[in-house]
């Protein structure tokens, strides 16, 4: 591992989505031996089917996942897979950057970068909502970074985390990623800072415990369009997860940690004032051993591949691999929310996908439907 024991795993910062907003969105076919239905939809047919995801029920949803689903894995296994030597021997990867000569980017002024800043330790409250999330991808073991978000339907007693959906899924011809697992406020006191990672001990790593990942949800879409660079997939690039406590404790995520984030579906960037975006970034000049983050002044800059769709959110950041879906902030009513998460960027600027209507009509059939608890 570069500086500690549990945290030499690199996530790649490079965009494979999930969603389609909007209807009539065209997609690839569904792969040979698919098949699905969701109250009458079937999934063979895609061109249908994903233009009719936008008015799917919860029923509609749950019939979706449990045939095509996030399947959890023991939790021993899981446990036992995360050792030392997988953690220390995790190899990086290549950060996606989207194709600079894309129409929709030929165009737009990025805004100034803002040099990332390390949160003092200890992490407190507001700030410990945020973590490590760990999982095994064809490419290696990885990480990615995730929040603890609130659950409407178990007020106070969330064990939801938001993320970016190439954190959990390969993408287009990929499959869901292995022994995933969120470690929230890693690091908290700063035992694995500046080289001291080795003699950390487990407690030290993960001071709020370590929470496997039993149900999780992203868009149809996601299986079809994906890519590991930018494109229109990546105004889509989201992702909530249900994890439950490996050491069997009864305890909320949300009760845990000592809080929760609610999230603001369907922000305008005008309306967005300050935003900050926070992660554990992994590739130099960061080691990913402390959680990081980036305060713009300026609004959100918007910018699409597809018009058609939600549009990304630019801040200028230098936040780099490892910060992939980590939250994105700002001020509602004089609470803070959630309004995105990191999706994209070239060490330069991050972009993340705004969470328009699709977003909250997947967020709610998770928390108000027939998926495992």
């Amino acid at each position: 591992m570069r500086a500690a024991a549990a945290a030499a795993l690199v996530t790649v910062l490079a965009v494979s989505t999930a969603a389609c907003q909007s209807q009539g969105t065209k997609a690839n076919p569904v792969p040979p031996g698919s098949s699905s239905t969701a109250e009458g939809i079937d999934v063979k047919d895609i061109q249908g089917a994903l233009a009719k995801v936008s008015t799917w029920t919860a029923d509609d949803w749950a019939d979706w996942a449990s045939k095509n689903g996030f399947k959890p894995e023991d939790l021993e296994a899981i446990k036992s897979f995360w050792d030392k030597k997988k953690l220390s021997d995790a190899k990086g990867v290549t950060t996606g950057k989207p194709d600079a000569q894309a129409p929709s980017l030929k165009d737009v002024v990025f805004p100034k970068t803002i040099p990332a800043k390390p949160q003092p330790h200890p992490y407190s409250a507001d700030t410990a909502v945020v973590g490590k999330i760990f999982f095994q991808s064809p490419e290696g073991n990885m990480v990615c970074s995730g929040t603890v978000v609130s659950d409407p339907s178990h007020p106070g007693k969330s064990n939801l985390v938001w993320t970016a959906a190439h954190c959990v899924h390969a993408g287009k011809g990929g499959e869901y990623m292995k022994k995933l697992m969120f470690v929230p406020s890693y690091n908290k006191s700063g035992a694995t800072s500046n080289g001291k990672g080795e003699n950390a001990t487990r407690e030290q790593i993960a001071p709020l415990g370590v929470w496997a990942a039993r149900s999780l949800l992203v868009m149809p879409q996601w299986t079809q369009e994906a890519g590991h660079t930018g494109s229109k997939a990546s105004q889509f690039d989201y992702a909530v997860i249900r994890v439950v406590n490996q050491d069997g404790s009864s305890r909320s995520l949300e009760e845990t940690v000592g809080g929760s984030v609610p999230i603001w579906f369907g922000a305008q960037p005008s309306e967005i004032n300050s935003p900050a975006a926070y992660g554990y970034p992994a590739d130099e000049p960061f080691d990913g051993e402390e959680l990081e983050h980036c305060d713009s002044a300026p609004k959100p800059t918007p910018f699409v591949f597809d018009r058609s769709r939600p549009p990304m959110l630019a801040i200028g950041c230098n936040m780099t691999g490892g910060s992939s879906g980590g939250g994105w902030f700002t001020k509602k009513d004089g609470r803070t929310v959630l309004f995105s998460d990191t999706s994209i960027g070239d060490d330069t600027w991050l972009a993340g996908p705004n969470l328009g209507a699709d977003a909250k009509r997947m967020f709610d059939a998770f928390v108000q439907g027939k998926m495992s608890q």
